[in-house]
């Protein structure tokens, strides 16, 4: 690869800066062990919120809240993220970063919880957005459920689908790399899906519900 095209990945990948309040939540979460998305997947998720106008997405991994930040500011002004994640202290920093970007209370529905044990409870089809970036081993169910409670013309999402350029190394073959690997591969055929898979960031999946 030509230092030039990188260089131009370099760029593309910078092209759009995160604010301040999102720099630091990121920085929250690092120090949480809950790795932020990267700001070139931020973008992209912001855009592909703002394409939908959407008002109901559903976030799995809430970490510090950087990627909510992104997603509720390409959404409708009356949307409603409702977030998931496990650890306390993570949607504990979450609250805190919505609540200094000045969003309502009542956009964002954080749920703490084990994901396998919330998502059965939403419904089907009433979604427009939902974004994946949690555990990795749990990604397979995570989509099913995402894929149920999509509306038709609603995007899933998925972060960390290179999972550190380990994905298209075919000698890497640790059970997160494994099951990542595979599951691109199941959702690419899934007929349910329109699936794209963009180089940004750690990977970023993307799918359009048919």
């Amino acid at each position: 690869m030509s230092t030039q095209k990188l260089a131009s990945w370099a760029y593309a990948e910078s092209f759009i800066a995160p604010s301040e309040l999102m720099e630091r939540a990121a920085g929250e979460g690092e120090a949480l062990g809950a790795v932020p998305v990267h700001p070139a997947v931020g973008s992209v998720l912001r855009l592909l919120a703002a394409s939908l106008q959407a008002r109901t997405v559903v976030e799995i991994g809430t970490g510090a809240g950087s990627s909510g930040l992104w997603l509720l500011q390409g959404m409708a002004p009356d949307g409603i993220l409702t977030t998931i994640d496990v650890e306390p202290e993570h949607q504990r920093m979450a609250k805190k970063a919505f609540a200094e970007a000045g969003i309502p209370p009542q956009r964002t529905r954080v749920i703490g919880g084990d994901a396998t044990q919330v998502l059965p409870r939403l419904n089907d089809a009433t979604y427009d957005m939902v974004l994946i970036d949690a555990d990795k081993p749990s990604y397979p169910l995570y989509a099913e459920h995402g894929i149920r409670v999509l509306r038709r013309g609603g995007i899933l999402v998925l972060d960390n689908m290179l999972w550190h350029d380990r994905v298209a190394d075919p000698a890497a073959r640790d059970e997160s790399t494994t099951v990542i690997r595979d599951l691109g591969k199941t959702l690419r055929e899934d007929d349910r899906l329109v699936p794209a898979l963009l180089p940004v960031g750690d990977g970023l999946f993307a799918a359009v519900k048919r």
